[in-house]
């Protein structure tokens, strides 16, 4: 009884509420409609189509086998892809269904088609198809003619020691101002009295090169170098000639915004590590969405699809707080939004004008610091960020929370972990507050660790487990595609209870 209220509930909610405001906002896109796509005209690419089918891996060009390694889905039409990857939540998501109603007794059994037991909507379209990318970094090793100073993406796996180099020119989701760049950085490199950096214990010093843009045309490039066994004198000849190259040689026709330079041993590390080091222009480019601004630094964490990424917020925002002038009940308007893994805040401060509180936890506190700006950037006063581990923090907030009692207003919590998921204190601490009755859960990877979660979240109680709160029930799903041409895309989705 209580599963077929809440699927009665969720379809009221899709009639009067979410599907009314989306198309409200007009956010709600039609695969049939023209979708703005970038307005540079792109380089020739209709010989990569899918008129011409390959049988065998050596019949492909050097372009077509990136294609397939980066862009696995570019043979096919848009609206094809969306039917593909609307079919892969559903097969993932069935698996829920299946856990759920006794079907399949753990995460490691063979994987049964269910009937799904919620309603999935179709997948949410970018809005722009080709040239999305904001953000791309760019490899160095052996090209096709066997220069090691080619500036690409890979074909191969240094596993099988069969990497290959490739130019990214060609890809449907790069923008031109990305692949300028990473020619530049070729041609510059390739003038260089340095070796590239192909493996760490190889020697060599130059690394990759991250490229970040903005709507308004920004650029911000990040050279990555490896200084092995330079002194910081030599190190500091080799950075003023990058810095000479890109502002005053070949490399200022990419009228670069910023210009970063980072020094390090490890493969990744963040400014705390090493500093990212400010060569040339601004230290920050800033990005709009749904008409709230955001500051993003050198390693700040960004939806690298603008467009889409409008759609994704918009529609979270809609489950968290639906807006109440769409509906008859008022009383979900105010409250307070737990926001976990808040990264630079973008959710909580888009939300932030529907509730009296927002509460956002992050990891990194390079992090936090970027969204207490961003807060303070849009004058929101009502956001606050806890740096620190979500799973150490989060209890405390629920302890503050609970203590305030039924008179703060409703409770809601969104969490956008990443790949690996939450931690099991994080859920454990999410589910034993009874006040939160609404839940959404973004991942990009639901057939992951997020399907742990899944269960945990909505499992009888566990004692054994430390899950004694009230389970929750999916309720709604909403696929976004934030990576056209990819298998890849956002799941959104709802938990009440």
């Amino acid at each position: 009884m209580a599963l077929a209220a809440a699927q009665t509930r969720s379809v009221l909610f899709i009639k009067r509420k979410y599907l009314h405001a989306l198309r409200k906002t007009c956010l709600w896109f039609s695969t049939n409609d023209t979708i703005l796509a970038d307005q540079r005209k792109p380089p020739p690419k209709t010989h990569l189509r899918k008129s011409q089918k390959k049988t065998t891996l050596t019949d492909l060009s050097w372009e077509e086998r990136l294609s397939d390694v980066v862009t696995p889905l570019w043979r096919l039409s848009y609206d094809e892809q969306l039917e593909l990857k609307l079919k892969h939540q559903e097969r993932i998501l069935s698996q829920l269904s299946g856990y759920l109603s006794g079907e399949l007794q753990s995460q490691s059994s063979l994987p049964v088609r269910t009937k799904l037991s919620f309603p999935v909507l179709p997948v949410l379209p970018s809005p722009v198809r080709d040239g999305y990318r904001n953000k791309s970094t760019f490899s160095v090793n052996r090209g096709v003619d066997g220069n090691p100073k080619t500036v690409g993406f890979y074909v191969g796996t240094g596993k099988k020691g069969n990497i290959v180099c490739v130019n990214g020119d060609h890809l449907l989701n790069m923008p031109e101002m990305h692949t300028r760049v990473a020619r530049c950085y070729q041609d510059f490199i390739r003038l260089s009295s340095l070796e590239p950096c192909l493996l760490f214990h190889t020697g060599g010093h130059w690394r990759e090169v991250t490229v970040r843009t903005n709507a308004e045309g920004h650029t911000m490039a990040i050279v990555y170098f490896h200084p092995q066994t330079l002194t910081p004198e030599e190190v500091a000849v080799h950075k003023a000639e990058l810095l000479d190259y890109f502002t005053r040689g070949p490399g200022s026709v990419c009228q670069l915004h910023s210009l970063f330079f980072q020094e390090s041993a490890m493969t990744r590390c963040t400014h705390e590590q090493s500093p990212y080091q400010l060569l040339h222009g601004q230290p920050h480019i800033y990005e709009e969405l749904l008409g709230f601004k955001f500051r993003i630094s050198a390693d700040a964490f960004f939806q690298v699809n603008q467009a889409a990424a409008e759609v994704l917020y918009s529609t979270v925002r809609q489950l968290c707080i639906p807006n109440p002038e769409e509906g008859r009940e008022r009383t979900q308007f105010g409250g307070t939004l737990l926001d976990v893994c808040c990264g630079t805040g973008a959710i909580g401060i888009i939300t932030s004008p529907r509730v009296d509180r927002i509460i956002g936890i992050e990891l990194i506190e390079q992090a936090v610091e970027d969204a207490r700006h961003n807060a303070a950037l849009n004058n929101v006063l009502n956001c606050e960020f806890i740096p620190g581990k979500a799973e150490v923090a989060l209890p405390g907030v629920m302890s503050q929370l609970s203590s305030a009692g039924a008179g703060g207003g409703p409770l809601a919590a969104v969490v956008n972990p990443a790949r690996a998921g939450l931690h099991y204190r994080v859920v454990r601490a999410l589910r034993n507050q009874p006040n939160i009755r609404r839940l959404v859960y973004v991942s990009c990877k639901p057939d992951g660790d997020a399907m742990r979660n899944f269960r945990e979240l909505c499992c009888s109680p566990d004692p054994m487990k430390k899950l004694t709160g009230e389970a929750f029930s999916p309720t709604l799903a909403v696929p976004v595609d934030m990576f056209p041409h990819t298998p890849h895309c956002e799941l959104v989705l709802l938990f009440e209870r």
